[in-house]
C-alpha cells in the first residue's frame, strides 16, 4: 500500500495533499479541471493545466507516481532541470512549475501490510528551514538528448511561443538594416520598430492571444483612411461645421477657447477615425463562424483595447513620419543643413513614437475598451460609448491645447503634460486590468504580472 504526498511551502504556511493511487492529480490554475489549483495572479507563471502526477503500477507490484508536463508554457523542473515528458518520482524528489515558481516536495512511503492511512491536512505555519524531507535521488538516466546538448534543435513550438524567437528575429533584421541605411529611410525603419515595440508591450499587457496579422491589418486600415478623400469628409463636419478650427498661432486664444477648439478639431476627430478598424472586425468578426468569429473580431474589451492600440500607431506613424519630422527637417535645412536636420527629426521621433503609450495609444485603447465592453454588455451600451469617446477625446484636446500654449506658459507646460499624460496612461492601465478580469476566455490567456 503507498502513502504519498506532494507538500508546498509558501511563505510560512505549508500545504500537503495525498496522492491516490487510483487517479490522476493535475497542478495549473484552471479550478474546474485541476485538484491543485494556484492563484494565477501569485503565481503568473503557472499555465492553465501546468503539470500531473499519474500512479503507475511496478512489475513488483508497488505502485509508483510518473511527474508529466502538460506543454506548459514556461516548463516543468525536476529536481532543477526541465522535465521532458515523463518521469518516475522518488522519495524528496522537487518539483517546480515554471522558473522560480512553486515548488513541491514528494514524499512517499511504502508498506507491504496495508493500513489505515490518515488522509493529512494543511498543515499549520512551519518554518521551511525545519521542514524534513529526504534529499533527492541522484538521477540514474546519463543519457543527453539533441535538444539537451544543443538547445537550438529544440521542438519549433517551443522556440516560437516561449523563446521569444520571432521578436528577436525582427529586432535582429531591424538592427542589420539600420546599420545599412541613412538619412530619411533611417528614420522610417526607425520609427515603425519604435510602434511595434510600444504595441508589443500593450499586446503582453493584454495578454490575450489576438492574431498579429489583425492587429497589423488595423494599423494598416487608418494609415489607408488618413491617406484617403474620407479624412477630408472628418474635417468638413469636426472642423467646418462643429466648432474644431484650429489656428495657426495658438497663443492667440484663451485656454478654455483653444481647448474647445481642440475637443472637436481633434478629440473628437481623430478618435472618431481610430476607432474606425474596431468598428471593421466587429462588423466582419459577425458574418464568421465560431471560433473564428472570437478570434478575429470584436466581442470583449481587451479585442477593443488591442485593435484601437494597433489603430493608434497607424495613426502616429502617418502623423509623424509623413507631417512633423518632415516639417522639422525642412525647417532646420534650411538654417542648420542636412545632417543637423536629420538630427532635429531624429530627436522629435523617438519621444512621439514612445510617447504614443501615453497619448494615441491610451486614448484609443481606452475607448476601444469602452466599445468592447457596450458589446459585452450591450443594455449599457448607450452609457458606455458616449463616455468612452466624450473622456479619451477630452484627454486629447487637453493635451493638444496644453502643447499649444508652450509659446507662453514656459515650464508648467511640462508639468501639466505629465499630469494629462500620466492620467491617460493609468485610465489605459486601469482598463487593461478591468478588461483581463472581465474577460469571458480568462483561462486561456496568458498572465502577466510586473514584480509579485
Amino acid at each position: 500500500m503507498s502513502n504519498a504526498f506532494l507538500r508546498m511551502v509558501a511563505g510560512s504556511q505549508e500545504y500537503s495533499y495525498s496522492l491516490l493511487t487510483t487517479g490522476e492529480m493535475v497542478l495549473g490554475r484552471d479550478p474546474n479541471s485541476c485538484q491543485i489549483v494556484l492563484d494565477s495572479n501569485v503565481y503568473n507563471m503557472v499555465s492553465r493545466r501546468h503539470a500531473v502526477i499519474r500512479p503507475s503500477q511496478t512489475p513488483d507490484g508497488r505502485t509508483s507516481f510518473l511527474a508529466c508536463d502538460l506543454n506548459s508554457a514556461n516548463g516543468t523542473y525536476l529536481n532543477g532541470q526541465i522535465l521532458q515528458g515523463c518521469q518516475e518520482l522518488q522519495n524528496g524528489d522537487r518539483i517546480t512549475l515554471g522558473n522560480n515558481g512553486p515548488e513541491f516536495f514528494f514524499e512517499y512511503q511504502y508498506q507491504y501490510n496495508p493500513q489505515p492511512v490518515e488522509i493529512p491536512q494543511p498543515a499549520p505555519a512551519t518554518n521551511y528551514a525545519a521542514f524534513n524531507y529526504s534529499a533527492p535521488s541522484p538521477s540514474t538516466n546519463d543519457d543527453t538528448s539533441l535538444s539537451q546538448l544543443i538547445p537550438l534543435f529544440s521542438t519549433p513550438k517551443d522556440l516560437t511561443r516561449k523563446a521569444y524567437l520571432v521578436p528577436g528575429i525582427i529586432t535582429v533584421i531591424f538592427v542589420v538594416l539600420l546599420f545599412f541605411v541613412q538619412g530619411y529611410l533611417y528614420q522610417i525603419l526607425l520609427g515603425a520598430y519604435l510602434a511595434g515595440a510600444t504595441l508589443y508591450f500593450i499586446y503582453q499587457l493584454c495578454g490575450k492571444p489576438k492574431p498579429w496579422w489583425v492587429l497589423i491589418v488595423s494599423t494598416i486600415i487608418t494609415v489607408v483612411v488618413l491617406a484617403s478623400p474620407i479624412l477630408d469628409i472628418f474635417i468638413i463636419v469636426f472642423r467646418g461645421i462643429l466648432p474644431g478650427s484650429i489656428p495657426e498661432d495658438p497663443t492667440s486664444l484663451s485656454f478654455p477657447e483653444l481647448f474647445i477648439r481642440f475637443f472637436f478639431g481633434a478629440g473628437l476627430l481623430e478618435e472618431l477615425l481610430k476607432a474606425l478598424p474596431i468598428i471593421i472586425f466587429y462588423l466582419i468578426g459577425k458574418s464568421l463562424a465560431s471560433p473564428k468569429r472570437e478570434r478575429i473580431g470584436v466581442w470583449e474589451p481587451l479585442d477593443g483595447i488591442l485593435l484601437g492600440s494597433a489603430s493608434a500607431v497607424g495613426f502616429t506613424l502617418f502623423e509623424t513620419l509623413g507631417q512633423y519630422v518632415p516639417g522639422r527637417i525642412a525647417e532646420v535645412a534650411q538654417e542648420m543643413g542636412t545632417e543637423a536636420a536629420l538630427g532635429a527629426g531624429l530627436q522629435l521621433l523617438i519621444p512621439r513614437i514612445l510617447g504614443e503609450v501615453a497619448g494615441h495609444m491610451a486614448w484609443s485603447g481606452w475607448f476601444g475598451y469602452c466599445i468592447g465592453l457596450g458589446i459585452l454588455k450591450p443594455r449599457l451600451a448607450s452609457r458606455i460609448l458616449p463616455i468612452g469617446y466624450l473622456s479619451a477625446s477630452g484627454l486629447h484636446g487637453l493635451w493638444n491645447s496644453s502643447a499649444g500654449l508652450a509659446g507662453s506658459l514656459g515650464v508648467f507646460v511640462l508639468g501639466l503634460l505629465v499630469v494629462v499624460g500620466g492620467i491617460s496612461y493609468a485610465l489605459l492601465a486601469t482598463a487593461i486590468i478591468k478588461a483581463r478580469a472581465l474577460s469571458p476566455t480568462r483561462e486561456q490567456n496568458f498572465a502577466t504580472r510586473f514584480f509579485k
